[in-house]
C-alpha cells in the first residue's frame, strides 16, 4: 500500500466520533454549574436550555447531548448539588469508625447543605403558587431530599446489621435525624429571618442532635463504644 493510500485509509481525526464517542465532561460540568445557579435563582420555568447553553459556553444541542431534556438536567442539578455537600462516601458505614463520629459528619454536611443560599433559594421556589407543577415538585423531591434520605437509610440499615442500632422503622428514623437536625433553623431561613448562626451554635444543636437519636436507636453496643 503506498503512502497515499495509507493516509486516505487512516481514519479522519477531524470528524465527528460515532454514536459512542465519550462526552465531554468539562462542558457537562460547565452545564450543570449554570443549571444549579440558574434553576435555584429563577426556578424551572424561568430558566430556557438556550439560557443555559449561551452561559455554559456550549450549543444547545451540546445541552441536549448531555442531559437529553429540562427535566432530565433540572434532576441531574439537585443531585449534582446534593453530592458537592454530602457525596456518597459519607453514607459508606465502614466496619471501623465509631457511629457518632459518623452521625455528626452526616449532620453538618446535612445542615450545611439545607441551610446554603442555594438550598434556601430552591426551597423557597418550590413553596411559591405558580412555581412549575406537581411534576417538578416530584422532580426536585425525588433528585434531592428523598436520594439523601434513602442513602441515609442504607447506611442506618448498616449499622443496625451489626447491632449497633435498634431501629424497627429505619426510613421513618432516617427522616427524623434530618428533621432534627433542620431544626428551627432552616424555618427561620425559609421565612427570611436570619441570616447567620455562629459556628458554636450549629456545633451544640449539631451534638446535642446525634445524642439524642442515639438514646432513641443506639444499641448497649453502640453506646459501650
Amino acid at each position: 500500500m503506498s503512502a497515499t493510500d495509507r493516509q486516505s485509509a487512516a481514519p479522519d481525526a477531524t470528524k465527528p466520533a460515532g454514536p459512542g464517542r465519550p462526552k465531554d465532561l468539562s462542558k457537562r460540568a460547565a452545564i450543570l454549574d449554570v443549571a444549579k445557579r440558574l434553576f435555584s435563582r429563577e426556578g424551572f420555568d424561568g430558566v430556557s436550555m438556550d439560557q443555559i447553553a449561551a452561559e455554559a459556553g456550549v450549543s444547545k444541542l451540546t445541552v441536549y447531548s448531555h442531559f437529553g431534556d429540562k427535566e432530565s438536567l433540572f434532576s441531574s442539578a439537585i443531585r449534582a448539588k446534593c453530592e458537592e455537600q454530602m457525596p456518597s462516601t459519607l453514607f459508606l458505614a465502614g466496619l471501623e469508625g465509631d457511629l457518632r463520629d459518623q452521625l455528626t459528619t452526616i449532620a453538618r454536611a446535612f445542615f450545611a447543605l439545607v441551610t446554603s443560599e442555594e438550598s434556601i433559594a430552591m426551597h423557597r421556589m418550590m413553596m411559591m403558587p405558580g412555581t412549575g407543577d406537581s411534576h417538578v415538585r416530584e422532580l426536585f423531591w425525588q433528585a434531592g431530599p428523598q436520594q439523601v434520605k434513602d442513602a441515609f437509610a442504607e447506611f442506618l440499615r448498616a449499622h443496625a446489621a451489626r447491632g449497633e442500632l435498634e431501629v424497627n422503622d429505619i426510613p421513618r428514623a432516617a427522616s427524623q435525624f434530618f428533621c432534627l437536625i433542620k431544626g428551627e433553623k432552616h424555618m427561620q431561613l425559609l421565612c427570611g429571618m436570619c441570616c447567620g448562626t455562629p459556628a458554636s451554635d450549629v456545633e451544640s444543636h449539631i451534638e446535642a442532635t446525634v445524642d439524642l437519636f442515639l438514646r432513641a436507636y443506639g444499641s448497649d453496643r453502640s453506646a459501650a463504644s
